[in-house]
């Protein structure tokens, strides 16, 4: 007897039975590191003044710890400034710039603030915007050395990152003021050819907001003492006091109040990367991650990495473009709705919470694979991607139909 084949009526894309244990890819604040708990924040000094003893020596050990676990020179000064990693760079920025003319490369969204910053709020005469559409570097070969240089290291929205600081050049006459919000405890930083590194305590070690970190090497602290600004500085961006650097800033007294709850939650997170065997451990975290969803890209055809160039791919703020045709065929208020299902339908099953492309990128979806996140959460993830795009390419056939 003959068997009659009968149809296979399995979807084609079944709902996956694994999900991520922490569905958590936010780009900022980032996911908490694995086993967090409240418990974590039992130390903290509430209900106590941070210029009293036990407090202060709290923040001066967030700054010790992170320039030990991020090697940073031992003539540098740490300091921790209010306002997040923007509070950082605006320091920076306001502090530093006027005596020479400035060079800003921006090539995502914070970037480009950085450049509207200076050339229409501080409206420097002498500065230049080298630019670069989502997806790619600005011409690094453009920049100057005789003049100040303002660039993140890693663009949180586009997922470009710098592979190296050659274009910096080895005898640079102006400061290089770096952005590594989305890098620091992820990247190797060449502190040799930096002289300001910012970042928040929100992205890599998964803290708390609104407290930034601000590095200054000696040329930078030479620049802080030979150069007053010609405009008002508000007191939150005072690094001087009677010309001279308040170093009180760099060993933990704070420019305003800072919550003790946040301080005892960087704390936490910077003894779980000593744990990890410090840089080194939270850097092969992050990179395992970008490796795995790599792979899942390879043999995706619908998605690809926004970053055009393999060797610029972040491995902290992982930006995904779709490519397939029917999507790239619809116009732009189309692409981002579609997009928005997307990342809808995955925050609606709970396993991809905010990892939606950034308001300004371009549409898609962006995945945090900083050293909090686990790769296991990752590849469980990878599949929900698969069926959920599948959802939203069956919505459109059938509207097309």
């Amino acid at each position: 007897m003959t068997a009659i084949a009968t149809p296979d009526l399995r979807p084609a894309n079944p709902r996956p039975a694994v999900r991520p244990e922490n569905p958590r890819f936010s780009s900022g604040p980032c996911a908490k590191r694995p086993g967090w708990t409240l418990e974590a924040l039992s130390g903290a000094m509430l209900g106590r003044s941070h210029r009293a003893k036990e407090p202060k020596a709290k923040l001066a050990e967030v700054i010790e710890r992170s320039k030990a676990i991020l090697g940073m020179p031992a003539d540098w000064r740490l300091g921790i400034v209010p306002a997040s990693d923007t509070g950082a760079v605006e320091i920076a920025l306001w502090s530093l710039l006027g005596p020479r003319g400035v060079d800003i490369l921006a090539w995502e969204s914070f970037s480009k603030d950085w450049a509207t910053d200076v050339t229409k709020q501080l409206k420097l005469a002498d500065a230049r915007v080298i630019s670069a559409p989502y997806g790619r570097l600005p011409d690094l070969g453009q920049v100057d050395p005789a003049r100040d240089v303002v660039f993140v290291w890693n663009g949180t929205t586009s997922g470009v990152r710098l592979t190296d600081a050659g274009f910096l050049g080895t005898d640079r006459e102006g400061l290089a003021i770096c952005d590594a919000t989305s890098a620091a405890f992820a990247m190797e930083l060449p502190y040799q050819k930096l002289d300001v590194v910012t970042w928040s305590w929100q992205k890599v070690l998964g803290g708390e907001a609104a407290h930034g970190m601000l590095a200054l090497s000696p040329r930078a602290v030479a620049r802080l003492e030979s150069h007053k600004p010609s405009w008002p500085m508000p007191k939150l961006f005072r690094l001087t006091k009677d010309g001279k650097l308040n170093e009180g800033i760099f060993k933990g007294e704070t420019i305003n109040t800072p919550s003790m709850l946040c301080v005892e939650d960087a704390l936490d997170g910077l003894r779980w990367a000593e744990g990890l065997g410090g840089l080194q451990g939270l850097i092969a975290r992050s990179e395992a991650n970008l490796a795995t969803i790599a792979a899942w890209v390879a043999r995706t055809p619908w998605a690809d990495f926004l970053a055009e160039d393999p060797a610029t791919r972040s491995c902290t703020s992982i930006c995904l473009k779709i490519v397939a045709p029917w999507f790239t065929a619809l116009d732009a208020a189309g692409q981002a709705e579609a997009a928005k299902k997307l990342s809808g339908l995955l925050e609606k099953e709970g396993v991809a919470l905010d990892a939606a492309a950034y308001r300004d990128a371009p549409p898609g979806l962006r995945i945090w694979g900083g050293a909090t996140v686990e790769t296991a959460d990752i590849a469980a993830l990878l599949p929900w991607l698969d069926w959920a795009f599948a959802q939203v390419e069956a919505e459109y056939a059938r509207k097309a139909a």
